[in-house]
């Protein structure tokens, strides 16, 4: 039961990581004025990266 519960928080994490680094142009549009949108979006981008190694590396260590 708790393999399968960090299996789907670690699938959680990546999708979501991935989702945030695709769409964060659109987020930040949507947020922000036009002088934040360019930092606003490169801080997206990174949160999803990290959300999404860490989601992918809950998966590999369960």
């Amino acid at each position: 039961m708790k393999e399968n519960i960090l299996l789907i928080l670690g699938l959680l994490l990546a999708l979501s990581g991935v989702i945030l680094i695709y769409d964060a142009r659109g987020i930040t549009k949507k947020l922000f004025g036009f002088g934040d949108q360019n930092e606003a979006t490169a801080g997206l981008k990174i949160l999803g990266f990290i959300m999404s190694i860490i989601g992918v590396l809950i998966i590999y260590f369960k």
